[in-house]
Parts: structure tokens; sequence; C-alpha cells
């Protein structure tokens, strides 16, 4: 089949393309070939009369995707950034593709589902989590900005729901992706086997009829009132600030987490997930994202982000600027300048 690769498994049972990501050591992180593996068969589907519902799972007992091969963008980073560049434009282009795919595209976010993970996954008309589901926007950590559209989602969340979870990075459950718009439907873990079944042997809504059930309250949602409060600040630094004096221990730890993360990642999220909510697609979304990423490219803190965490693995990345202090505006604003191979729908 077109598209086809060990990295990405393809079958149709009855009418129902079942799409693997197929890296489980690295629990499905996508790759260059994984991209335009995915992107070629759901072109081929979409057009396909036998075909009338996809199912997107990954291989493996650890999650769907752990998000993009940070380590292949680090070596492309301190090369000239041509292969980082064209991965990103591919993922954001496939990530739209996905959000527009005209017939039920189940996404089955089980487990781990971060950063690019959450870009195949929580763009589809139909997405599914579980009790194991552990999402997150984690990139600041690697002195990264959210992307893959990511800010389109996080800046339709409720309240400032979003801003707290690209901040930190924190990992959220899948009650939370559901409160959040990530999610739709929550089905047990021990089921999703039986529920992919039911989509073949009967259709989506049925199958959805049978297996999902009432999420369970969503902690995040039930602290909504120092999030609300603490994340409104101008600045980061107004953010943090109001964290450390508020009496949540909550809050303080939320502080005390965005206090590791990259300043400028910081800073550029924050103004990220504000353009994002006044832009109307998420195709516009998405082109910011690329613009972003290319400047994050050309960073320090990117390279030096993915060393300290995945490379080298000492936990100790030192940042530049150092301190939310010493970014400037003009730092910030020069993430969102167009680049001569804007994003284009």
């Amino acid at each position: 089949m077109t598209g086809e690769s060990d990295e990405v498994l393809t079958r149709i049972d009855d009418g129902v393309a079942v799409v693997t990501l197929n890296r489980p050591k690295a629990i499905n992180s996508l790759t260059q070939n994984m991209v335009n593996a995915l992107s070629a068969v759901l072109t081929e589907w979409e057009h396909d009369d036998a075909v009338h519902a996809v199912v997107l799972d990954g291989a493996g007992d650890r999650g769907l995707c752990a998000g993009g091969d940070v380590v292949a963008i680090y070596h492309s980073a301190r090369a000239d950034g041509v292969a980082a560049r064209r991965f990103w434009r591919d993922e954001y282009l496939l990530d739209a593709q996905i959000a527009r795919f005209p017939k039920p595209y189940v996404s089955l976010m089980d487990g781990i589902v971060m950063g690019g993970g959450v870009g195949v996954g929580a763009h589809a008309n139909t997405r599914l989590v579980t009790d194991t589901t552990k999402m997150a926007m984690p990139e600041v950590g690697i002195g990264f900005i959210p992307d893959v559209g990511g800010t389109y989602l996080l800046s339709r969340a409720p309240g400032s729901l979003g801003l707290h979870a690209a901040l930190t990075g924190a990992p959220f459950s899948g009650a939370d992706a559901i409160a959040m718009g990530f999610a739709d439907h929550y089905v047990p873990h021990d089921q999703m086997q039986a529920f992919t079944q039911a989509i073949i042997t009967d259709n989506v809504d049925r199958a959805l009829a049978d297996h999902a059930v009432e999420p369970p309250a969503s902690s995040l949602v039930a602290q909504r009132d120092w999030i609300d409060e603490c994340y409104a600040g101008d600045t980061v630094a107004d953010i943090v600030a109001a964290l450390r004096g508020h009496d949540s221990a909550s809050a303080n730890d939320a502080a005390n987490l965005i206090g590791t993360r990259s300043p400028i990642a910081l800073s550029v999220t924050l103004e990220a997930v504000r353009r994002a909510a006044k832009l109307d697609t998420l195709e516009d979304v998405l082109t910011q994202d690329y613009r972003v990423s290319c400047a994050a490219l050309r960073s320090h803190d990117l390279v030096e982000g993915i060393r300290a965490q995945l490379v080298d693995k000492d936990r100790n990345p030192k940042w530049s600027p150092a301190s939310l202090a010493e970014v400037s505006a003009a730092d910030v604003d020069a993430y969102f300048v167009p680049v001569d191979d804007d994003l284009k729908f």
C-alpha cells in the first residue's frame, strides 16, 4: 500500500482502516518517514469508497505517541536546520489534513500522548482517552514552544487551564483532556481492543454507545479558582509571582515547575497561546506554529534543552537568557516574524 513503512502499519478490516504508529521502544515518536506514510495513506483512504472510517492507535503498551523525534531535531539544529524545518512543515500539514478528514477518524489516545502525539490525535473528529491517558504539551522543558496546533486547543480551553498546561508542561489525565477540549469520549483502557472491534463489526456510533463511559471529574477543573486567578498576569513573571504568593500548595508547585523551564520558551509560549486565541482557524495557528518553531531552531535553548534532557541527560540545562527578567519584548516578537517558506493551506 502507498506510504507503507515498518514504522506505520496499516490494515483494512471490513471497511475500517486501522493505522498503527509502530516505534514502541520510542513510545511511537514521530519520524519524517512516519509523517510521510500517514499523510499518504490518509490521502488514499479519503478517496477510497471502500474505506468508511479510520482508527489511529499506537504499538506497544506505553502510549499512542510521545511526540516528535526530538533527538533528530537536535542533530538538525546543530547542522543546518533543513531536516527539522521539513519535518515540522510536513507534520503541521498532516495535522491540518487530519483535522479536515471527511470520514470518521478515531484517535485512540491511550497511555502517553505528548507533543506531536497531540497533533495526530487531538485534531481528529472522534477523540478517545482512557484511564491510562497521560497527555501533555511539555515543550518548554526543552526550550521549545507548544506546536502541532496545540496552542489552538490550549487557547480555547476553559479559563486559564490551557496556559497552566502550556507553561508548566505538566501532564494531565484523560478526564482533564475532555474538560479542556483535547478529547471527546472516555473508554476504559481494558476495553480498547473490544472498542476497535466494535467499530469494525458495527460502526463508530454503536461502538461509542456500547463502550464509552462518563469520565471521572477533572482535577484541573476543580482547581480553576487559583489557576484562573494566578494565570491572569500580563507576563510570565507576573504569573509566577501570583503562583508563589498563593496559599494553594498546588500553585506553589506550579511556580517551582515553571521555574525550571526555559525563560524565552515560557515568554514565547504565553504570547503564542494568547495570539492563538485571536486566530480564527487551526490553519492560521499552524502557520504561526511554523514561524515560532523555525525561530526556536535558531535559539540557544532548543539545542541546550534537548541536550540536557535527552542527549547527555544531565537534567541541568543552562538557559540563555538565564532569567525571565532578561527576556525582552523584542526577543519574543522575533519568534512571530513570517518566514520565507510560510505554511500555505
